[in-house]
């Protein structure tokens, strides 16, 4: 019927049948490769919008079985809780923000948030401001006491960084927020406060997604002995791996440095 010797249909049958599985084993190699490029933090979403930039022809679900297949599989998030103490009388800046995380330029609006990291010594707390438009930590720090100054020193060094200050800062109505400290650095750079209504995450959400990201893939994956060890392991995470490395579904899979350098050139 196909015309052809029975010798040649098996030898075709036979080399399709290994190109397949040759393309399959090259397809999950760089899926486990992706997988750890990541710190073990990638799920399938990711993974696949990475195998498409590097131009691998492959669907959602093939990558998806490939994975489960392999047990490649991230660690699932753990809660943890806030570290936002708003009883106080100082006073609280009206929400301005509303929602509206899709900042049009860079350094139109970063919100901000402080966590806590436990090492054996002791609590460390960690203030990060992030540029909405490009979701980059552009300002932290980092110590041993909660403080209104942990605050300024990580907006001054996003200052430092970016060059300049945002139009508008948001964060929730700790007192380190609401503090006279923080109030002033703020007049005099002209910049607006925006504050979370109490209680409610929902307003400072990439925040909290940022926070629940450090968590999962990092804290909850080390004990630190010092407070020391902590810091320098922050320090990689934000700056080497989550503003250069990680890309971020909600900027099409680009990199927070990727996102910025194309409203650089924007701009």
């Amino acid at each position: 019927m196909l015309e052809v010797s029975r010798a040649g249909y098996y030898k075709w049958i036979h080399r399709d049948t290994s190109e397949r599985e040759k393309k399959r084993t090259s397809l999950l190699n760089r899926i486990v490769e992706i997988f750890e490029e990541s710190r073990q933090t990638y799920g399938c979403p990711r993974i696949h919008a990475k195998l498409r930039q590097e131009g691998f022809h492959c669907n959602y679900k093939q990558v998806e079985r490939l994975m489960k297949e392999h047990e490649v599989t991230p660690r699932r998030k753990r809660k943890f809780k806030s570290t936002t103490d708003s009883r106080h009388n100082l006073p609280i800046s009206q929400n301005l923000l509303g929602r509206e995380f899709g900042a049009k330029e860079p350094d139109e609006v970063w919100v901000s948030d402080i966590t806590y990291i436990e090492t054996q010594e002791g609590w460390l707390y960690l203030a990060v401001f992030i540029d909405l438009f490009s979701r980059m930590v552009v300002g932290w720090s980092m110590s041993a006491q909660m403080t209104a100054g942990l605050v300024v020193s990580a907006f001054e060094m996003g200052k430092a960084k970016r060059g300049k200050a945002p139009i508008l800062v948001h964060s929730d109505q700790g007192s380190q927020y609401a503090s006279l400290d923080f109030r002033h650095i703020l007049r005099s750079d002209s910049c607006l406060q925006s504050m979370s209504r109490k209680g409610n995450c929902w307003d400072n959400a990439v925040s909290e997604s940022f926070f629940g990201s450090l968590k999962s893939e990092l804290v909850y994956r080390h004990t630190f002995k010092t407070r020391k060890e902590a810091e320098l392991m922050l320090f990689d995470f934000i700056e080497i791996f989550y503003n250069n490395q990680r890309i971020h579904s909600a900027l099409g899979y680009l990199t927070p440095s990727q996102k910025a350098e194309k409203g650089a050139k924007v701009a």
